[in-house]
């Protein structure tokens, strides 16, 4: 039973002792994660972090390994090159005191994904509730929309974990609201999708990320490090979703990247939007044909090729008001 003094996602994790939380699209997802980890922990659970990632995995040691496609990333974990959200993350964990193992999968199809998650959790004896979180929504997009973002990361560790039946809690929480606008994806069509999941029980409603809360300081903290630290590819994600906790709005600048382009930060974007993985799979239209996908490429070309098949897509639509 929910009640409205606690949100319901919280409710689904309050008999949770261990928690695995997982950026589903890559890169710095896991940071849209953060604040979630962070409240878990303080309600007394052990929380693990995990990622999809960019970086060049392939490049690590033996020793950096803790299984087949699981490596262990810490803050002195070395790679070439600056882009290595992981390890960021790993180093702002490690100077506020915090476990300092963020864990990576390299960017793989569902089938070798799914088999790292379970070695991931049977590295960590088990958890009780694993939660992907999108930076973005286009995760919660299911496939006939007249656009869909970048869907193949987010699909690929929807798939993976969908297929973890062993696990009583999966959940997905989104956080960015509107920022994939820029990748062709209409709001409208996600909120459509989420009214859709609700009539299904699936969907655990929305709550903000307040910019006076601890976890809410400690985001904005650890956006601003990561800035800092990855000053030619700063995440435009979570940089508009610092922006809109901070209370800014508009056509807000912090990086070069989005020269060119308008934004528009809003308070929207620091909502957490969240629903039940499995119900969120079952909606989805071409999941199923990504299963026994090894690739990363093969999963771009069967979602082609569904698109392919699909000749009424939804037409964009605008907010009424």
């Amino acid at each position: 039973m929910f009640t409205l003094h606690e949100p319901a996602f919280f409710t689904r994790l309050r008999d949770a002792r261990r928690v695995l939380v997982a950026g589903a699209g890559g890169g710095f997802d896991v940071y849209a994660g953060l604040p979630l980890a962070l409240a878990l922990r303080s309600a007394g659970k052990e929380v693990h972090l995990a990622s999809l990632s960019f970086a060049d995995l392939h490049g690590l040691s033996p020793d950096h390994w803790v299984a087949p496609d699981v490596a262990a990333v810490g803050p002195g974990t070395p790679l070439r090159g600056d882009y290595f959200p992981e390890r960021t993350l790993a180093a702002w964990l490690d100077g506020r005191g915090l476990p300092a193992t963020v864990y990576a999968f390299p960017l793989t199809g569902v089938a070798p994904l799914r088999d790292a998650y379970r070695a991931l959790v049977g590295h960590l004896g088990g958890v009780d509730a694993v939660v992907l979180v999108d930076g973005g929504t286009d995760i919660l997009l299911r496939g006939d929309e007249h656009g869909l973002g970048t869907p193949e990361e987010d699909m690929a560790s929807l798939a993976a974990v969908d297929a973890l039946t062993e696990i009583p809690r999966r959940l997905v929480a989104c956080l960015g609201f509107g920022v994939d606008a820029y990748h062709g994806v209409n709001h409208a069509h996600v909120l459509e999708n989420l009214a859709a999941l609700d009539r299904e029980g699936g969907y655990l409603g929305a709550f903000s990320l307040p910019r006076d809360s601890a976890e809410g300081a400690r985001y904005l903290d650890a956006v601003a490090h990561a800035q800092e630290h990855t000053p030619d590819h700063p995440s435009i994600v979570n940089g508009s979703v610092a922006a809109a906790v901070r209370g800014e709005f508009g056509d807000v600048r912090f990086t070069d990247r989005t020269k060119g382009s308008e934004l528009f930060v809003n308070p929207l974007m620091a909502l957490y939007f969240c629903v039940d993985a499995p119900a969120l799979a079952r909606r989805n239209l071409y999941l199923h044909r990504l299963t026994g996908t090894v690739l990363m490429r093969q999963i771009s070309s069967r979602i082609a090729e569904f698109r392919e098949e699909i000749t009424r897509p939804r037409q964009p639509r605008v907010f009424p008001h």
